[in-house]
């Protein structure tokens, strides 16, 4: 499928209209989706609904931007007026918001076309997009693989041409590590830039939106529409939003570039870490300033984060007891077996086990040894990437330490699906902006990431160097076959 601006270009020019493009994304779901199911709900009446407003503003002689027109996939646990909202969850599989999540309502406005909700880990809760109730979304390069999670429905849809671009959320890595795996472009914006009104929350403090993409250009544009201070959300930031695109240059000299230390070593597939030198020696070539950076306390990020995730999701899913909506029991004997069936037969195994460490950690004699303790970790964490950007004005280190491994390789291990975000959880816990960009594929053709990390709002700074390493490489054009 053709970028947003080339299709922008198309529709002002009348060479298509918006319901033609909305329907060939729309075939091309029906004729892919029995092989990559990346969507649990398709949306063709609204879509050909949104498609027909652009087409009358374009005939009525209107201006209309860039996003107007282009078919996009929105992750399923972003609430969506009137369609089915799941977080792929057995406990939400008849609720149907009535309002609409402050990113999606933006993205109305601006004139795209919702071609449906993209499949997801339960409850964002996984690495793999295995965790779901309802189905199995595979690799787009590989079908017996994994196209990565938590947001591995948007990535293999955007990597599939069903959608141009797509919408996911981003705890520890769930946008940038199916990223990396689908071999497509995906940001994970500071903490508070994107509002997460109508985003249904696994861990508070560390869940953002962010875009998914064919290209850096895509995922500016879409950012540029998500952007920006909301009132509804008491964590969203009060700053100037600037037009990502104006960074998206070819010059980077004089950059200085970090390299991680710390993401290097043991754990690190070598076919990973060839590619990731070689994608470090092309930014060298451009111009940049590379230097080692160490990271100290980067390693102790994943067992944080599994304190303070899992504590922060017990909390947010104590709502979901079967009395004011989503399922409930049926024939329970009283309120406490209600409670217990609901939840029991709601959640799935990784959700449950999640509430479970996360109500320990929280509990009476162990908050101070767990939660706290995780807590101060992450401060130390924070600083050492203050400390870090005193020196360089990105980091670079792979985005996930493997390529896209075979379905049910790791869900009988959940240590070992965790270790796949060891790159991507240091970012969330300092609240940073990180994108994953397509650096080259494994004997197994199959994608590996880079990792790009900037400073806390210096997402302009990230979309500089992406850019310039995109505009000297073809990685980004390399397509799945699929027919």
């Amino acid at each position: 499928m053709a970028s947003i601006r080339e299709l922008h270009q198309q529709l002002i020019n009348k060479e298509r209209s918006a319901v033609e493009i909305a329907q060939e994304a729309l075939n091309r779901i029906k004729s892919i989706e029995p092989k990559i199911h990346s969507f649990l709900h398709v949306t063709p009446d609204r879509a050909l609904e949104q498609a027909q407003q652009v087409d009358a503003k374009i005939a009525a002689g209107e201006e209309i931007g860039l996003l107007a027109g282009i078919p996009i996939g929105i992750k399923d646990n972003l609430c969506t007026k009137g369609i089915s909202t799941t977080c792929a969850s057995r406990i939400l599989q008849n609720f149907v918001p009535p309002y609409e999540s402050t990113v999606t309502q933006k993205l109305a406005d601006a004139g795209t076309v919702m071609v449906g909700k993209t499949n997801m880990d339960e409850f964002a809760m996984g690495g793999s997009t295995e965790t779901s109730a309802y189905q199995l979304t595979a690799n787009p390069w590989d079908v017996a693989r994994v196209p990565g999670g938590s947001s591995g429905g948007s990535a293999a849809a955007v990597a599939a041409d069903q959608c141009v671009v797509s919408l996911g959320s981003d705890t520890g890595g769930s946008i940038r590590q199916p990223a990396s795996f689908c071999g497509i472009v995906g940001m994970k914006p500071t903490y508070g830039l994107v509002s997460r009104y109508g985003l249904v929350a696994f861990a508070s403090s560390l869940d953002q939106i962010g875009p998914l993409g064919r290209s850096v250009e895509d995922t500016a544009i879409l950012l540029n529409a998500i952007a920006g201070y909301d009132p509804k959300d008491a964590t969203s930031l009060k700053v100037e939003v600037p037009d990502y695109t104006q960074f998206l240059t070819p010059d980077i000299k004089g950059k200085k570039v970090g390299v991680i230390r710390e993401t290097f070593g043991d754990g690190l597939d070598p076919e990973v870490e060839k590619t990731i030198q070689g994608a470090i020696a092309q930014l060298k070539d451009l111009g940049a300033e590379i230097q080692e950076i160490s990271c100290p306390r980067f390693r102790y990020g994943i067992a944080a984060y599994y304190i303070i995730a899992p504590s922060e999701a017990s909390a947010n899913l104590a709502r979901y007891d079967g009395v004011r909506y989503g399922a409930r029991a049926e024939d329970a004997e009283n309120l406490m077996d209600m409670y217990l069936r609901t939840r029991s037969e709601g959640f799935g195994a990784e959700v449950k086990r999640r509430i479970m460490i996360g109500t320990y950690a929280l509990s009476a004699g162990y908050y101070d040894a767990y939660y706290l303790q995780a807590q101060k970790v992450r401060t130390l964490i924070k600083q050492d990437f203050e400390q870090a950007f005193s020196q360089v004005d990105v980091l670079v280190s792979p985005t996930a330490p493997t390529t896209a491994f075979k379905m049910g390789e790791k869900t009988a291990d959940p240590l070992s699906m965790y270790l796949t975000d060891l790159m991507t959880i240091p970012v969330n816990l300092a609240g940073l902006p990180g994108m994953s960009v397509p650096c080259g594929f494994d004997a197994q053709g199959m994608p590996i990431g880079l990792q790009i990390i900037g400073n806390v709002l210096r997402e302009d700074q990230i979309f500089q160097v992406a850019s310039a390493y995109e505009q000297a490489t073809e990685w980004h054009k390399h397509s799945p076959k699929l027919d």
